[in-house]
């Protein structure tokens, strides 16, 4: 395979905001897979993003961490502020097509995880936003992991947000994102076996 880098893109779910462990759910899928050669993971959060301004400046930044001797694959880790903000989910699923897009022109391969639940007076919009989303992915080939519908209901989760400002997940709940991600064609498009979960 050679020298890998993964390039995650999001807001501060994908910094792990909140984790008493610092890893959240990138640091936990990054832990349980095993390349056989080097891999490199590079996290660019911006807190409260948008999909309008993430696709703002994503090219930019990624474009600073590849290199022509090495494989590069965009991850892209949705937020929930499109529903705060307000945007339309026809303004949603266009951000998203356009990153997607520009990332297959750059021959990037792209993983997409969409937003879990929140607080609960947004769980309509981001349960739309999801599919929305998952929409966008599944009519681009793109894997796609439904964070939101395995966790809106789901206890454990509920109890992590609840014990904190009820919009971060702490350990648990990034533990719930990370096997979401780790059981939703994560290996596969990584061209590893799946007993490496």
């Amino acid at each position: 395979m050679g020298e890998l880098r993964l390039v995650v893109i999001g807001d501060e779910l994908v910094a792990g905001a909140g984790d008493p462990k610092a890893l959240g759910w990138v640091g936990r899928v990054t832990a349980r897979t095993q390349a056989p050669d080097a891999l490199t993971v590079l996290t660019l959060a911006v807190p409260g993003e948008s999909t309008t301004a993430l696709g703002q400046r994503w090219e930019d930044e990624v474009a600073r961490r590849t290199a022509p001797d090495v494989e590069t694959r965009l991850v892209i880790g949705l937020g929930r502020a499109d529903a705060s903000a307000g945007l339309s989910l026809a303004r949603s699923r266009l951000n998203l097509a356009n990153i997607l897009d520009v990332a297959e022109q750059r021959r990037m391969p792209a993983f997409v995880v969409g937003p879990p639940p929140g607080a609960v007076e947004d769980g309509d919009k981001l349960a739309e936003l999801s599919v929305a989303f998952g929409d966008v992915a599944m009519r681009r080939r793109v894997p796609y992991v439904d964070t939101y519908s395995p966790l809106a209901a789901h206890e454990q989760w509920l109890a992590d947000l609840a014990s904190g400002d009820g919009l971060l997940p702490g350990q648990a709940g990034y533990g719930l994102m990370a096997w979401l991600v780790l059981h939703t064609g994560w290996h596969a498009w990584l061209g590893l076996p799946d007993d490496a979960a």
